[in-house]
């Protein structure tokens, strides 16, 4: 089993060694998970996210919106998003895409784009807190009826309404390495480049946009 990854930041000599790297499985064992579905990390911290089948995606969302992207008071998406990355049945090479933590004292909340996975349970929390809890924001996806990260209706969701928010704490980069060929980048969230969030966008190349394209025409293994 091989991943192939980029390293998300560069961090001084002497923040290095207090760096922490998460390790989250995208789709163990053919499932509609991450796992773990929840952790705790501190500033520096990189979060790693291995593909292990079918296609999904890690895109960032709010705990008001579980299924519904990031955006700006004029509808622009402003969050992280690692892109379809599908992964071929049989496949022995994996996509790997990481983020790293920026604000630590701002929980971070994510979700599978592609079809009804986040409604299925497909979400993923950094730092929770006790008033929203990764349970709340569970459910309030079970409830939510957003498609592929579109706004949500007033009366979706259980945690609050709208999907607009800030999406602070979290910058992201990867590599698409699997069956079908290797793709220096991950595919950030559209218009990420110029936000104000904290949440950086990743240039990708050609192959990385031609897998995730054909993603999204194909909805492969969902």
């Amino acid at each position: 089993m091989r991943f192939s990854t980029i390293v998300a930041a560069l961090l001084p000599v002497g923040a290095a060694f207090a760096q922490t790297t998460h390790t989250v499985k995208v789709g163990a064992n053919g499932g509609l998970t991450y796992e773990p579905s929840s952790i705790t990390a501190a500033n520096g911290d990189t979060i790693q996210f291995q593909f292990l089948s079918k296609n999904h995606t890690v895109t960032q969302s709010t705990f008001a919106a579980p299924c519904s992207n990031v955006t700006d008071a004029t509808g622009l998406v402003t969050g992280v998003d690692s892109g379809y990355l599908p992964v071929a049945a049989g496949a022995t090479e994996f996509p790997v895409w990481s983020i790293t933590v920026n604000n630590a004292s701002t929980p971070l909340w994510f979700y599978c784009r592609q079809g009804k996975h986040c409604q299925a349970g497909m979400v993923f929390a950094v730092n929770p807190t006790a008033d929203k809890t990764f349970d709340a924001f569970k459910a309030a996806a079970a409830k939510s009826d957003a498609v592929d990260g579109s706004k949500q209706s007033s009366t979706g969701g259980a945690a609050a309404s709208g999907a607009s928010g800030t999406g602070a704490g979290a910058s992201g980069t990867g590599s698409a390495s699997g069956a079908a060929g290797t793709a220096a980048g991950a595919t950030p969230s559209p218009s990420a480049a110029a936000n104000n969030n904290g949440a950086g966008a990743v240039q990708f190349g050609a192959s990385a946009l031609f897998m995730t394209l054909a993603g999204l025409s194909a909805g492969l293994l969902l």
